[in-house]
């Protein structure tokens, strides 16, 4: 009988069938080994100043990273576009009408459940670096340091987990990355998976960049935009009664930084005349130190040495492109901050092997104009102020390079993140998850329409009231309040919204059909006239109160 000789030594067998059973059980581990979450908000980044948008005004390599390692939502927009309240929809998953911050003086509903707590409860560890614009003590966040209201560009104040003020000698882009990259290197329980929250001031008005970036992009010329000086004709009241022309709102020491001084020395040779701010220029630039100041100087004294030589004698069109590139050099010189400090960032988690199991995701609060229509600031469904960035990177799950256009909103982000961390999510949440589209399962989205609701007015930059609903073919508004008008627009066509269609026999079907839709929706969101009305009081009741008091 041929005798079967063993495979090795008892000790060999028993390693392979260790190794088997291990690799087997490794295999079953894997997929529930929860990823980190880093999420990177700027305030008021426009797409079009994002070169993997658009590369006309800049390059920004480090978040167009997360394009050709990730996905790019090309048509990804807000649910209100203005600060506070986008930022709270984005926490809490539902319209601002439900979560009472509907603008930035409405206080938010702090019934409401955040993101963050339900990570933090299922034992994520959760951090928040930057600028949260509304309350100093994010819930659900183990460790913060928050930005108080606005922030300050130079030597910022910083409110702690514990109400403490703490005052940061730099540039906020730089020290908000600072505090970021501390703590996941330094402070954070590594046997935890995180959920990071780093929010950038960048590049919200006025525009103050670092002394270097100041120097350089001042030497720098822009693209202007087609529509500089669109003149409205085809449009209703909203868009002519605007405060936000480049010309004739923005103001010259606070956003161009012109000198209160040399404005005054030039008295009726500054013109149009522009209310300014109180301390619009000293503010930010009193901030600063003196080897910090002596930096800004030599780019101050040559902006205004020009503006005070030219200014008397142009026309009005050279003003208005004057003012263009002052705004373009400013804001997009911010911008190079941010996109040096995210590569600071991604950098890191290459280093330390956590890009592997990380989901990052780049957005903005909101859009915002860079000349368009003439305009700065937001407010508007227009789509430069209604359409944000939106850019996620997730390894083995995203396709690199991915574009995605389907209609996707900010009210989505809190349910996405929670059903990647295999959290269950609230059905109180009105956002949908993006996992489908994310995963490479687009059969399983069915949404084709997004709605929109703004209510600050009458307010700064006197922006009507207005709802509406958008699709990837139509854009149908309803301006009210002190009007009744309505708007559409066909996005294919006319994708810089050039002509309102609404009167057009030829699209009186189109007309039917998307304000069907719109009351769908509104049903389904739980708005409708009367709360617009019930806001409308609201806000009547808070004015009158506002002048007893300062009378």
């Amino acid at each position: 009988m041929k005798q079967i000789k063993p495979f090795g030594n008892h000790l060999c067998v028993i390693a392979v069938l260790m190794m088997f059973f291990s690799c087997a059980e490794n295999k079953e581990e894997a997929p529930k080994k929860r990823p980190n979450i880093l999420f990177i908000m700027s305030d008021d980044h426009a797409y079009q100043a994002i070169s993997a948008y658009d590369s006309k005004l800049i390059q920004t390599p480090n978040i167009d990273r997360l394009a050709k390692e990730g996905m790019l939502f090309i048509n990804a927009s807000v649910t209100n576009s203005i600060c506070a309240p986008s930022r709270a929809t984005i926490l809490t998953g539902k319209h601002t009408h439900i979560n009472g911050k509907i603008d930035n003086l409405m206080p938010f509903d702090t019934t409401q459940v955040t993101f963050p707590q339900i990570f933090q409860e299922n034992g994520y560890e959760t951090a928040m670096f930057g600028k949260l614009h509304f309350g100093n003590n994010p819930k659900g966040v183990d460790e913060s340091m928050i930005l108080p209201d606005q922030g300050f560009y130079l030597n910022p104040d910083f409110i702690d987990t514990k109400g403490d003020t703490t005052t940061i000698t730099g540039y906020v882009t730089d020290i908000i990355t600072d505090l970021t990259l501390g703590w996941l290197q330094e402070k954070r329980n590594k046997e935890k998976p995180f959920m990071m929250m780093y929010m950038h001031k960048a590049p919200h008005r006025p525009w103050w960049p670092s002394p270097e970036k100041f120097a350089e992009f001042t030497n720098k010329e822009f693209p202007e935009p087609e529509t500089l000086f669109d003149d409205y004709k085809n449009r209703g009241t909203a868009a002519k009664t605007a405060e936000m022309n480049l010309l004739t709102h923005m103001m010259y020491s606070h956003d161009s930084k012109i000198r209160p001084e040399l404005l005054q020395e030039m008295g009726d040779k500054v013109s149009p005349k522009v209310e300014e701010f109180e301390n619009g220029f000293y503010g930010p630039y009193g901030r600063a130190n003196a080897a910090q100041k002596a930096k800004y100087d030599v780019v101050l004294d040559k902006i205004n040495a020009d503006f005070k030589a030219n200014w008397p004698n142009m026309t009005e069109q050279e003003k208005m492109r004057w003012k263009y590139q002052r705004y373009m050099q400013d804001y997009l010189a911010c911008i190079s901050s941010v996109d040096d400090n995210v590569g600071r960032v991604l950098d890191y988690l290459d280093e330390s092997g956590l890009a592997e199991n990380t989901i990052v995701v780049y957005t903005s609060d909101q859009g915002f104009y860079l000349g368009e229509h003439g305009w700065f600031d937001k407010r508007f469904i227009y789509d430069e102020s209604f359409k944000t960035p939106l850019l996620v990177r997730w390894p083995n799950k995203i396709t690199p390079g991915s574009k995605e256009n389907e209609m996707v909103q900010n009210l989505d982000f809190a349910p996405t993140l929670l059903e990647a961390a295999n959290i269950p999510v609230p059905t109180d949440m009105q956002g949908e998850s993006l996992m489908p589209l994310l995963t490479g399962e687009k059969e399983k989205w069915d949404r084709d329409a997004v709605y929109y609701q703004y209510y600050e007015y009458p307010s700064v930059h006197m922006v009507k009231r207005h709802y509406g609903i958008v699709t990837k073919e139509y854009k149908l508004i309803h301006f009210y309040y002190d009007v009744d008008e309505w708007e559409l627009y066909d996005r294919l066509k006319d994708p810089q919204e050039l002509n309102n269609v609404f009167n057009d026999p030829a699209y009186a079907a189109v007309v039917k059909e998307m304000k069907t839709k719109l009351d769908e929706l509104r049903l389904k969101y739980g708005d409708s006239s009367e709360l617009d009305q019930k806001y409308i009081e609201i806000y009547k009741n808070m004015k009158t109160e506002k002048e007893n008091d300062f009378w």
